[in-house]
């Protein structure tokens, strides 16, 4: 169609996808006015040129934004029109976890059934093993519980886990008083992600399950709601109790490894681990990083995804990094050398690129 071609208003409706009572309401409100008006029959008329406009105005409505700031972003250039959509998606999450904060305070004035106590645990250790843990997660359409984080309180330990099935990151963390009882659930990672800042600041932090959800308590800030995710989590313990045995090990200064990894170009970086060394060859067919390194058992070469390796380690605890191989197509191990309460399993990408 000529871009100054007219069409009635039915069909302009259709190639924007807006109806035609939005249509009469945005040429009223004068965001989107037609290019002619019969002036026998008040037909409205638009041009082909203003189909672009009218797509525009039609995706920030669906975004809920008002029409004073769809108006001036219509009436912006590129860059104060981002900065302008920006603004509006910050106060949209805002408010959406503000509503979230006043409906679990909603929720416990309801006077429900009481929160059983599951654990007690140091606000700050709790920030932390979160923010490592979610690294793992994942927003998988059709699979609401990679999104996920999983708590498990035993008798004398927490253990947080969560998983996109290439990567599996796990903390287990050592209560400041002992569990009350054993229990199991997933969280919603985003809700608890959103809490983050709050339990950072907080000394001790209490979990109590509630119906639905897990409630996190401290002292002089409000309560916390987490929702539980109804399905079921993947099958970590049974993943972790058949794993190979370790036929190589390196260790391997974690700086150094995150260097070479962030100056690599390719999307997948391989691993020459043999004695003294973990190399890492470029992309170009360039000589590559060679990283010291204590290496027991076998040489091997190992491929990964960089958005798999990358996390894993860089969410490691302490200087050195151990990388526990069990063969070019096996889940590799990843902890600190000094610490054993958070490891990550990071699955490898086949030498012809294949998962």
């Amino acid at each position: 169609m000529p871009h100054d071609e007219l069409m009635p208003i039915g069909a302009f409706a259709r190639r924007t996808g807006l109806t035609s009572s939005a249509l009469r309401f945005y040429a009223d409100s004068g965001l989107l006015p037609p290019a002619e008006v019969d002036p026998a029959s008040g037909y409205r008329y638009y041009r082909a040129g203003q189909v672009a406009r009218a797509t525009l105005l039609r995706r920030l409505r669906e975004l809920a934004m008002p029409l004073t700031a769809v108006e001036a972003i219509l009436g912006s250039g590129a860059d104060e029109a981002s900065r302008l959509l920006d603004a509006h998606v910050a106060k949209v999450v805002e408010d959406a976890a503000a509503v979230q904060r006043k409906a679990a305070v909603i929720r416990s004035a309801l006077g429900g059934a009481p929160g059983l106590p599951i654990a007690t645990l140091k606000g700050p250790v709790l920030a932390d093993a979160v923010d490592q843990v979610l690294t793992a997660a994942a927003q998988e359409p059709g699979l609401p519980v990679l999104s996920g984080l999983r708590i498990e309180a035993g008798h004398e330990a927490v253990t947080l886990t969560a998983t996109d099935r290439y990567r599996l990151s796990t903390r287990t963390l050592v209560p400041a008083e002992p569990p009350a009882r054993t229990w199991a659930g997933t969280v919603t990672g985003d809700e608890l992600r959103s809490a983050v800042a709050d339990i950072r600041r907080s000394a001790l932090v209490r979990l109590e399950a509630v119906p639905h959800g897990v409630r996190l308590r401290s002292d002089g800030r409000e309560d916390r709601h987490c929702r539980l995710l109804a399905e079921e989590f993947p099958d970590h313990r049974l993943m972790l109790a058949s794993l190979g045995e370790v036929t190589t090990r390196a260790t391997v200064p974690k700086d150094l490894l995150l260097r070479a990894l962030e100056e690599h170009a390719g999307e997948r970086i391989a691993l020459h681990v043999a004695d003294n060394e973990v190399h890492v060859p470029s992309a170009d067919g360039a000589p590559g990083v060679s990283l010291p390194a204590v290496v027991t058992g076998p040489a091997l070469r190992i491929r990964f995804a960089m958005t798999t390796l990358y996390p894993a380690v860089s969410t490691a605890i302490g200087p050195d990094v151990m990388l526990d191989l069990r063969g070019d197509d096996q889940p590799v191990t990843i902890r600190s050398a000094d610490r054993g309460d958070f490891t990550t399993l990071a699955m490898p990408v086949g030498l012809d690129g294949s998962t």
